[in-house]
């Protein structure tokens, strides 16, 4: 059976992809971009180092423009992420009867909530598999230590939708730090 988990290249979809490779799922990594950078080349770079095939799936513009204004009018990311997410699984679900992403318990985005889950099932044909939805960070920090290679720190380069997202703000000229905290970000190396 065959999954297709939504891959930025950091430590959460790492192990997301792993369990479920681990479980019996033919994973397929796939990263969603609007082709406003190349982030996209590191999640490859990451895919590349787990041994899963990659590949990228272009989003359209008008994706990007409404996640933006909702979180220029909110003032956080936490809505606009969640927007992009949503367009990703559907955009991906052409092609996957089975979506995954990993997405963690104490995530903030992206964080679909059960209805919104269920109505993307329903509508889509597909399953939505969260493999650690019910994992906090502690146990996913002990998990990617034991299996996993990774760099940390807050910039850096990987493939996931928050990096769009700011330079398409920066390009409108909006001061990122307004609308997105500094936070420590992941990306695999390697395998242990």
């Amino acid at each position: 059976m065959e999954a297709a988990v939504l891959y930025s290249g950091g430590k959460d979809c790492s192990l997301a992809a792993y369990i479920l490779d681990k479980l019996g799922y033919e994973v397929r990594l796939v990263t969603a971009t609007f082709g406003i950078c190349d982030s996209f080349k590191y999640a490859k770079e990451a895919a590349d180092a787990m041994g899963f095939d990659h590949e990228t799936k272009k989003l359209k513009r008008d994706i990007i423009e409404e996640a933006t204004e909702r979180i220029i009018l909110d003032g956080f990311p936490r809505n606009g992420i969640n927007i992009v997410h949503r367009h990703a699984i559907e955009e991906v679900a052409g092609q996957f009867c089975t979506i995954a992403d990993g997405t963690r318990r104490d995530d903030k985005a992206p964080w679909l909530n059960l209805p919104e889950i269920r109505s993307l099932e329903d509508r889509l044909g597909i399953e939505y598999i969260s493999p650690l939805r019910g994992i906090g960070y502690k146990t996913v920090k002990k998990l990617v230590s034991d299996l996993l290679i990774i760099e940390e720190g807050v910039d850096i380069n990987k493939g996931d939708y928050e990096v769009e997202l700011r330079e398409f703000l920066r390009k409108k000229g909006y001061d990122v730090k307004e609308h997105f905290l500094v936070h420590k970000q992941s990306r695999l190396l390697e395998m242990r």
